[in-house]
């Protein structure tokens, strides 16, 4: 099974909790058993999994990767979002999360995050489940 789902971010760096949504997707496909893919396709999107109990872990991250891939800089990219490609980069386009008796196998502190790093914008999250 694959669905997709839409995600409105509301500014140039947002991490959104999209953990009860995939977990839909899992509850929908009947798969009790397997592995759940979680892909982003945009170049300057991501997807992670870490903390979702305090929000102050995202602020974190955030803060820590503007400091690290500042928006402006030397960059040869023309449109003015090279920091967004680089952080998309480092942080990856896509997770893999187990599937056991019907739940995601997360850790009790973790979240999926799809992270935004050249918003607003609309995005698109794709979810194939694999039973077995």
């Amino acid at each position: 099974m694959m669905k997709n789902i839409n995600v409105k971010t509301g500014s140039r760096t947002e991490f959104i909790n999209i953990t009860s949504g995939i977990q839909e997707i899992v509850d929908e496909s009947g798969v009790k058993n397997g592995v759940c893919y979680i892909y982003v396709p945009h170049t300057t999107a991501a997807v992670t999994i870490n903390e979702g109990a305090d929000p102050s872990v995202v602020t974190d991250i955030v803060s820590t990767l503007n400091k690290l891939i500042p928006l402006r800089y030397n960059y040869l990219h023309m449109e003015g979002n090279s920091d967004a490609h680089i952080k998309t980069s480092l942080v990856g386009s896509s997770e893999t999360v187990i599937i056991e008796g019907g739940k995601l196998l997360l850790g009790t502190w973790q979240a999926i995050f799809f992270c935004e790093f050249d918003g607003a914008r609309h995005r698109r999250v794709t979810v194939k489940i694999i039973g077995g």
